[in-house]
């Protein structure tokens, strides 16, 4: 009963928090709800894709049960979340560099493992070094300013669940509205000049990693919708971006080259358009691309004893390897929302995210020597999140098990959205 209890107080909390605000129509983002294929509203609560609401849920009706005594994670969360009020609004259009198209509002990035030919007078065209970034990327900024409102995105929604805070969800409509939406400031949905080659292409279907977070900062915008510190026109416009996004993506050269990527590069341009379109109410292309997930990701990535061939072949193999299961299962808990299950999808000859997971385990652990080239050096610690995440979602005592010999970091975010 004391779970019940606590549950019942988080919503009557969320509750209250909402009849303070105007009666203001709601985006397809806000009242679109992808757990069955009616479409039914969305009950009231945390309107999120990436991760389950109910979870979040009981974190809340936790803190709201003794505020004295937050959880480790939701401290580091509010105490990010301050810190992130004193940060002044940006936007792609400060970089000093003009994108080939002469618009400042186009994004624009340097391929990050492009570098100089020292066999040319001029170094040009660049050529490719696998792992090794060229500090020369960040002299322009749009990749970093993205990821930037990703993170702030995210922290700030979360903040302003948790507490109803109207300072948190005043200073992200700032940020919002300024990088997406304002006529002066915002960026164009597209990434045609994203991870360009100097002296040989302005922009590669690869750039289009460089939006890897939008799913993060489509649950942060989802949490801030019924705040009144955002306008029917932030709304629309945030909305409206989203659309012409996920269109480009689907319908541009750059993006649909990128979804017939075989490795990581695939798997989260699959995460990308499939929280896009949850986003928009675009609840069938959501689910036909998790469907096709099955077979062309699962099926093709992950070998029968759980390697993963394509991450393998590269540079910084243990990196990689992570990075796509980080994708694996940020798109099955997209397919949670959606009603397609990924957790527990198995191809006849035993391919699965569980078994990628458990491949992976005992280097980390040190039981196995990690025989591929990484130049990053062997980070078993990267582990660790996404094997707690599956244990939880999987209900599996052996990854929790090996979660806990890993260590458990609790301040870690993750926390929040587990248990």
């Amino acid at each position: 009963m004391t779970g019940l209890r606590s549950l019942t107080l988080a919503i009557l909390f969320a509750q209250a928090c909402v009849a303070r605000l105007p009666a203001t129509p709601t985006a397809p983002l806000a009242s679109q709800s992808v757990q069955s294929p009616s479409n039914e509203p969305a009950p009231t609560g945390p309107r999120n894709f990436l991760h389950a609401p109910e979870a979040l849920a009981r974190h809340k009706a936790r803190w709201i049960a003794d505020r004295q005594h937050p959880e480790p994670a939701l401290a580091q969360l509010l105490d990010d979340a301050g810190k992130a009020l004193a940060g002044k609004p940006f936007s792609v259009t400060e970089k000093i560099v003009l994108p080939p198209s002469g618009d400042k509002h186009d994004y624009l990035s340097l391929a990050p493992y492009a570098w100089p030919d020292p066999r040319k007078p001029d170094g040009l065209p660049y050529i490719m070094r696998d792992g090794q970034t060229n500090p020369e990327r960040d002299s322009i900024p749009d990749h970093a300013y993205f990821s930037r409102i990703v993170s702030l995105t995210e922290t700030l929604g979360l903040a302003y669940y948790f507490t109803c805070d109207e300072s948190f969800a005043q200073h992200a409509g700032l940020l919002l509205r300024t990088f997406f939406v304002e006529p002066a400031t915002h960026m164009n949905p597209n990434l045609n000049f994203a991870q360009g080659v100097r002296g040989k292409e302005n922009g590669r279907a690869s750039g289009i990693i460089d939006t890897v977070g939008i799913a993060r900062l489509v649950d942060g915008v989802g949490l801030l919708l019924d705040s009144p510190s955002l306008s029917q026109a932030d709304r629309d416009g945030l909305l409206g971006w989203f659309r012409d996004y996920l269109t480009w993506l689907r319908e541009s050269e750059l993006g649909r080259r990128e979804g017939q990527a075989k490795n990581n590069h695939g798997t989260w341009y699959d995460v990308q358009v499939v929280s896009l379109a949850l986003a928009t109410g675009q609840v069938d292309l959501a689910r036909e691309t998790l469907q096709f997930a099955h077979k062309r990701r699962i099926g093709r990535q992950i070998d029968p004893d759980g390697s993963q061939p394509e991450e393998l072949q590269r540079t910084k193999s243990w990196h990689y390897s992570i990075f796509n299961l980080q994708a694996f299962l940020a798109l099955a808990n997209l397919g949670d929302r959606a009603g397609v299950d990924l957790w527990h999808y198995q191809t006849p000859d035993g391919r699965s995210l569980r078994k990628a997971l458990l491949w992976l385990i005992p280097f980390a652990l040190g039981d196995k020597p990690w025989t591929t080239e990484e130049i990053g050096g062997l980070k078993p610690e990267a582990l660790w999140p996404i094997v707690r995440e599956a244990a939880f979602r999987l209900q599996d005592s052996q990854l929790a098990a090996a979660a806990a010999r890993l260590g458990a970091h609790q301040e870690d975010r993750l926390w929040l959205f587990v248990e």
